[in-house]
């Protein structure tokens, strides 16, 4: 009996010794980085900024994957099939927070299917308005929309921007009319047309507008100022105190992907993001780099979760 407990002791010894083996050799070959919406978009953005760093941090080529489709539904369920071996990666960010109650049928959870490695970055979108609507600041905005309930229609395209909308009327106590376009740059050329004559695109493609007069920036959506334009104030100090639409990014893995493993990610993802190169792509940006342990990321996600919850809830917004 002892010799049989002995002989399984050893091989499973070497069976760990074998994983092990395995996990100190990682990477051994091509990563596939899964982003979940098309080439162009913000997320595409960051992962391309970060991704020539990333392949000389872990000494091997990342391969950017766009698998766009269904508010970045599609990549995510792609990406949760993936064996959990650290060779394929996902790009979250905000909509798959918001996705966890926005739909009733999603076929993942990114709370239990995934592991978190680390955040990327943080973003904002800026309250711009049309230069003929006679409103200067956040305060004349709500003052104005007070008293014609209804009349200012605020442009917007996707899950993230109609909840930073709904979010607005809920907290300032005004009703807007929603004008929903199938994407971003129609939803800022129909502000910029004066089609409509509010909107929340995205700090870096509202700021160069705004600086033309194409364009007024009211505030940014995140509780600190953008350094792409400290000039401009956040709703939260402008007379929404507490508003909070932060547009974040982050690398998630499967759930079981080894702890070894998803240590040495979050590891060449740190020394990526504290590059010189790679600071000075994300200064020309709003974008402002994030890293950090896949325990804060995982808590960070969850709050995330909870509070697109909480809105989603109490404006009775439902996916189309």
């Amino acid at each position: 009996m002892k010799m049989a407990v002995g002989s399984g002791l050893a091989a499973l010894t070497a069976v760990l010794a074998g994983v092990a083996s395995v996990h100190a050799q990682y990477p051994a070959r091509t990563i596939r980085f899964i982003v979940p919406f098309a080439a162009g978009s913000g997320t595409d953005t960051v992962a391309r900024l970060v991704q020539p760093q990333l392949s000389a941090a872990l000494g091997q080529q990342v391969v950017i994957d766009n698998r766009p489709g269904a508010a970045g539904n599609l990549g995510a369920e792609l990406a949760v099939k993936a064996p959990p071996d650290g060779y394929t990666l996902l790009m979250g960010n905000i909509s798959h927070s918001i996705s966890m109650t926005l739909y009733s049928k999603l076929r993942y959870d990114v709370v239990r299917d995934f592991a978190p490695v680390t955040s990327l970055a943080h973003g904002s979108f800026t309250l711009a308005a049309h230069p003929s609507l006679p409103a200067r600041s956040v305060k004349e905005l709500i003052a104005f929309a007070r008293k014609r309930p209804g009349e200012i229609n605020v442009a917007t395209a996707g899950a993230a921007l109609q909840l930073s909308a709904k979010m607005l009327d809920s907290m300032a106590g005004i009703r807007t009319t929603e004008v929903n376009y199938k994407s971003t740059p129609q939803a800022i050329t129909a502000v910029i047309s004066g089609e409509t004559s509010i909107g929340f695109p995205a700090t870096s493609s509202a700021i160069p507008y705004a600086r033309s007069g194409r364009l007024r920036a009211l505030a940014v959506t995140t509780p600190r100022r953008s350094s792409m334009a400290p000039e401009v104030p956040t709703l939260s100090e402008s007379g929404v105190p507490g508003y909070d639409v932060t547009t974040w990014y982050g690398v998630l893995v499967p759930a079981t992907t080894p702890n070894e493993v998803i240590a040495r990610l979050n590891g060449a993802v740190v020394n990526t993001l504290t590059h010189p190169a790679v600071k000075e792509r994300f200064a020309q940006t709003d974008l402002e780099p994030v890293y950090s342990t896949p325990e804060q990321f995982g808590a960070y996600i969850r709050g995330e979760v909870a509070k697109w919850a909480k809105v989603i809830r109490e404006s009775g917004f439902k996916a189309e």
